[in-house]
Parts: structure tokens; sequence; C-alpha cells
């Protein structure tokens, strides 16, 4: 790995470092992997932790090769302020055409520079320095400066991206004394301000890239946007005059495949090297085939949400409370996923520097048919429709919770559409539905973005869950807590609140498993299930 500038600044001791989760470092979950060929053991469940698994010492670089990655889905843009930014939407090609100002390293447990020189906090974490590298160039050949930083913010926020509300809520200035300094000035102090430029706002867009016409990915990062052909593949070049001197790997080959089992058919026989899957029962046989990898646990990735929109049943909160009451995590994986990965009804189970000893609600039957019994005595007809789609962990996800829903003296009709962008129309677009699967996908490292989007009455990923000013209130406090400590209690009391309001079923975090081949070195992790590649390389078979 090349070294990095180390002369980068904190707000203060501790703020941005959290203990790294304890990931498993042998070849194999729980030692060597003595399954047959075709076959495999099954991880321990301490396998599934956030954290980097495997041994990466690989010894000297080698140069040259293209490393090809199976992708979990063919990413619809590569345009950082028209798409969620993150590892299964296309982050793994925008970091390598963009690189990031800053990234989130698991492993030392902080947010490091990377594209950037420095960021340091003043004015009571309402004022934030961001000092830029020299000499880093667009591979258009113009320069990275304060700038070209600031046009790249204003055209995310004014293109309504991911975070732009949050950032528009809060950023009150941007301002460019010189080249390579940039000064935000905010509304109310944020002491971890430093996560918004791990993300989408910190992915740096070249000017060139949007003249009005169709969008070109330019970017300062490693590769370059070489070819695209659609349902096939996506290829990056290395880049020569990348700021940290040329990548190892000549080409990265993003490919789509549209079976995640073939994907990892193709990965086992080395038709690729490294891929990225979600589905937690090949994520299982994945680990137990040994390969390394980059380990994410997305918390509430796997939710039902409820419609609280006024004359849906779910506006009632003795209705809400009472499908929560009647969801067993551990039947839905079981049934879909044959007991892989992790159930839980928590906001943030056990595996997380967020989980408190502040319970979720139980799964209790007897608790949903007596709140049933009331909301029922004040008109409720009974009647739920499930909106899921049709592959087969989707389907068997919908058949389990319309049996527990059913067995409390629910009626649950079943939509179950083909495609994800019909589940997108219905749950994001019309908000047509009454419970339907999703994923609220609050962020491990850095968690207060994704809270505000999706439950705050501000946020702009709202798809009818309820929202009120008590939890506004928390997610605000949150923002301003200044030690992880303040963090993780007010957590606790979100978790309480979540037990009143239940906005969405909770059955457990989506496990994303980012898996590459032994020879395979040099991947560094950011967040969002993103990976960084300038410094990664292929050793030689055998």
């Amino acid at each position: 790995m090349k070294p990095r500038n180390t002369t980068w600044l904190r707000p203060a001791a501790g703020l941005l470092v959290v203990a790294a989760l304890t990931a498993a470092c042998t070849s194999s979950p729980g030692g060597k992997n003595t399954a047959a060929p075709g076959q495999t053991t099954k991880p321990s469940p301490s396998t599934y932790q956030v954290g980097m698994i495997g041994d990466d010492s690989g010894g000297e670089p080698v140069k040259g090769g293209t490393l090809t990655f199976g992708a979990y889905a063919e990413a619809a843009v590569l345009d950082p302020a028209q798409t969620i930014v993150a590892g299964s939407t296309g982050g793994l090609e925008m970091a390598a055409i963009y690189d990031v100002l800053m990234r989130w390293d698991s492993t030392a447990g902080e947010v490091k520079p990377q594209l950037a020189k420095g960021l340091e906090a003043g004015d009571g974490y309402k004022k934030w320095t961001l000092t830029l590298r020299d000499g880093v160039t667009f591979s258009d050949g113009t320069p990275l400066n304060a700038k070209a930083v600031k046009w790249s913010l204003d055209r995310y926020v004014e293109k309504g991206a991911d975070e732009a509300r949050l950032w528009k809520d809060n950023v009150t200035s941007v301002e460019t004394p010189d080249d390579s300094t940039v000064v935000f000035t905010l509304a109310k102090k944020w002491p971890t301000f430093a996560y918004m430029l791990t993300t989408g706002p910190g992915m740096i867009v070249a000017k060139s890239s949007d003249d009005g016409g169709t969008f070109t990915p330019v970017g300062a990062g490693a590769f370059t946007f070489g070819t695209y052909a659609p349902h096939e593949e996506t290829v990056l070049n290395a880049r020569a005059d990348y700021w940290d001197g040329r990548p190892n790997l000549d080409k990265i080959r993003v490919i789509y495949m549209t079976d995640p089992n073939a994907l990892l058919d193709t990965l086992r026989s080395g038709g690729a090297q490294a891929a990225f899957f979600r589905d937690p029962a090949l994520i299982d046989k994945a680990l137990g085939d040994g390969f390394h990898g980059y380990m994410n646990l997305v918390a509430l990735g796997n939710v039902g949400v409820i419609n609280a929109s006024e004359g849906r049943p779910g506006a009632d909160p003795r209705v809400r409370q009472a499908l929560f009451h009647a969801i067993k995590p551990e039947v839905i994986y079981q049934r879909s996923y044959n007991g892989a990965g992790v159930a839980s009804n928590e906001v943030f189970p056990d595996f997380s520097r967020w989980h408190t000893d502040n319970a979720s609600l139980a799964y209790d039957p007897d608790k949903a048919r007596e709140l049933l019994k009331q909301a029922k005595a004040d008109g409720f007809d009974g009647k739920i429709t499930y909106l899921g789609r049709q592959d087969p962990s989707a389907r068997a996800t919908a058949l389990a919770i319309k049996s527990m829903l059913e067995s409390v003296g629910f009626q649950v009709e079943l939509d179950l559409v083909r495609a994800v962008a019909d589940q997108i129309t219905k749950v994001a677009v019309n908000k047509d539905y009454d419970v339907a699967g999703w994923g609220i996908s609050w962020r491990e490292a850095g968690p207060y973005g994704r809270m505000f989007a999706t439950l705050h009455s501000k946020g702009n990923l709202s798809v009818g869950m309820h929202t009120g000013p008590e939890m506004d209130a928390l997610i605000d406090e949150f923002q301003v807590a200044e030690t992880e400590d303040e963090q993780r209690a007010i957590m606790g009391r979100i978790q309480k609140q979540w037990n009143t309001d239940v906005p969405a079923l909770v059955y457990g975090p989506t496990p994303e498993f980012l898996a590459w081949q032994k020879n395979v070195h040099g991947v560094e992790d950011s967040v969002n299930s993103m990976i960084l590649l300038d410094d990664a390389w292929i050793a030689p078979a055998g």
C-alpha cells in the first residue's frame, strides 16, 4: 500500500474513533475449511461483524492485470448526484472514477483523508476546514481545486441528491479562500460532519462531466470510465496520472449477472476475482469456502415498512404495534435463508457499537391479538396488504409474514411484484401499500445521515412511515452529541421511541459481503459497503 499523508486532523480525540468490530482472520470462519468441493462449513456467528475478513499479507505488489468484479446489480447511472451511493448501487465504480474526499477505515475505526489532505473542525464544530492535496487533477486534465469542489457540491444539492436535503438544511455557506482550502459553515454544531464527505458529497465530479447534455463520468480517481455494454459489463481503465501514483491494476471489469447463485459459481471457478453478495445463504457459502473480503452489516436493512398515511391501517399505532408483536424474525430467516444471517427485531442488534440495553418490543402473539381487538372495536376490518417481490427468498418472507399475521387475527393479501422498479414505484413514489418489504439501511459507520433521511419529518426518503416530533428531537439531539457515549445513550432512547412509534417491522440487518479470491490484495474499505481499488493487486495463481 502506498503511504497516505499522515498529517490529517481530527476534531477531538476519540470523536471519530470507534472500536473496530473483530472479524474472522483465518482462511475460513472458525479455522481451516475442511468441507469437500461443493460443500461449505457453517460460519460462526462472530463472522457476521463489520470489518475485513482474511489475512492480507501478500508480499510485494504485482503490477498489471484485470480484476473482474461481479456486481450486486447493474448501476443505472454513475453520477453520485443521481443515485444512492453504496456498494450495491455502483459504489465500487464511482469510487474508482471519482475517489472520495474522506473514507471510513473500519479496522482503525475512524474517518481518514483520502483525496483530501485533512479536515479540521472549529467554532464548536460549526465550522469545518477542508485542505486539498497539491497537484491533483481530474482525468480531463483540469485541476481539482477548491472551486471545483464547490461546483460539484452545489451541483449535488441542485440535483436533489440522496443527502442533498440534509446538506442544504445544515451547511449555510461553502467558501473557497484559496485553491487548496474549502471552508464549510454550519447552522449548528455537527461533530460527525466528516462522514458526509465519505459518500456522495465527497465524490467530486469534474465540470466537463455535465455540459447540459449526456452525463459523462469524469473524476479524479485512480480509474477512468472506459466502455459500457448494457446487461453485460463496464470496464474502467487505470490512470497513469492518478495523484497517488498509477494503480497496480490495468483494468477493472465489472460484470452483471442476474442470478447470484451463478455469480458465486463464477467466483468459485475463477471467472471473477471479486463479487458482491447480500443473500445470507450465499454469504454463508462464500464464508465457508474461505474467501477473503469485507463484511458490512446494515442495520434495518431487512424491514417491513408500515404506511402510516391517513386512511391506511398503519395510521393507528395499535395496528402498528400489533403487527410488530406478531412477527418472529427467526421464522423469516429460517424459511427464507435456511437460518443463515442475523435475525433480530432490534434497531441495532448486539453486534453493533450502537446496541444498548433498551430492548425492542418482544414477539408476543397474545399482545398482538389484544391490540388488534382494540383496533377492530374502533372500526378496523383487520385487512392488510403486504407488498413484496416474486423472487424465492422475498416470496418466502412474504408467506412467513402472512402466516404469522393471520395467526393473530389479521387478514393478509399478498401483492408480489416481479421487478424491483415496480416495488420502488409503489412504495417510494405512490405510497400504495400497507406493509412492504424494504430497507431503511442505517449505517454502522456514521448512522446520522440515513437516520435523518428516512425517519425525520424533514427527511427526503420518507415512504409514508410514521414520523413525529419526539423522534425528530432525538435525531436532532444525536446530530449535536460530541461523544460516542452520548450518541449511544441517545440511540437507546431512539430504540424506546421506535417501540412506541413502530414505523417499521424489523427482521434483521442485511449482511453485505464483498468477497475476493485469496490472491487479491491491497483492497481498502469505506462506508456503505464500498471498497477502493487504487492499491489493489492480484498475485500470480498458485
